[in-house]
């Protein structure tokens, strides 16, 4: 058994703008709610061994943030493919990781993230800003994980619903 947790990045500015999508920062609510996040998955023993994130600055930042908060000392993986990616596209990116990591972390963007939770699960899902699904995929390899497995949507936790 696997375990994905999806993120959707935390809150971004809209301050600047002349500024391109990929480049907005986190806003306060979000350098606030990233790292909340990244506590609340530590309280629940949710560590994982695999950060990816998409490379867009708000999602850098969310990861650099979360990761921090988890006491997470690897590499966090920065992938171009996952601003944007379709549902199929986040399925891939757990397909190739190595099977000893345990619980993977991905970070990324709606509304393709809400369709990967659906597209894992069968659940439909809001995930606002700094959201995070907890899935349990009945694999031992990653390289199974495929849209016809049927996964376990454990939880939905959203900043505004956490103490």
């Amino acid at each position: 058994m696997k375990t994905v947790l999806l993120m959707r990045h935390a809150k971004s500015s809209w301050k600047e703008p002349g500024l391109a999508d990929w480049e907005r920062p986190l806003n306060s609510r979000g350098r606030r709610d990233a790292p909340r996040m990244g506590e609340w998955l530590l309280d629940r023993d949710l560590v994982p061994q695999a950060i990816i994130s998409s490379s867009a600055r708000r999602a850098q930042q969310t990861a650099e943030a979360v990761a921090e908060a988890l006491g997470y000392d690897s590499e966090i993986t920065f992938l171009d493919e996952l601003y944007g990616a379709s549902a199929e596209d986040h399925v891939r990116v757990l397909s190739r990781l190595p099977d000893e990591v345990e619980v993977a972390l991905i970070i990324g963007h709606n509304p393709e993230l809400e369709d990967a939770v659906e597209l894992l699960t069968g659940d439909a899902e809001g995930m606002p800003t700094a959201a995070v699904a907890h899935i349990r995929v009945p694999v031992e390899r990653w390289v199974d994980v495929s849209v016809d497995v049927e996964a376990d949507l454990v939880a939905v936790w959203r900043p505004r619903e956490i103490p």
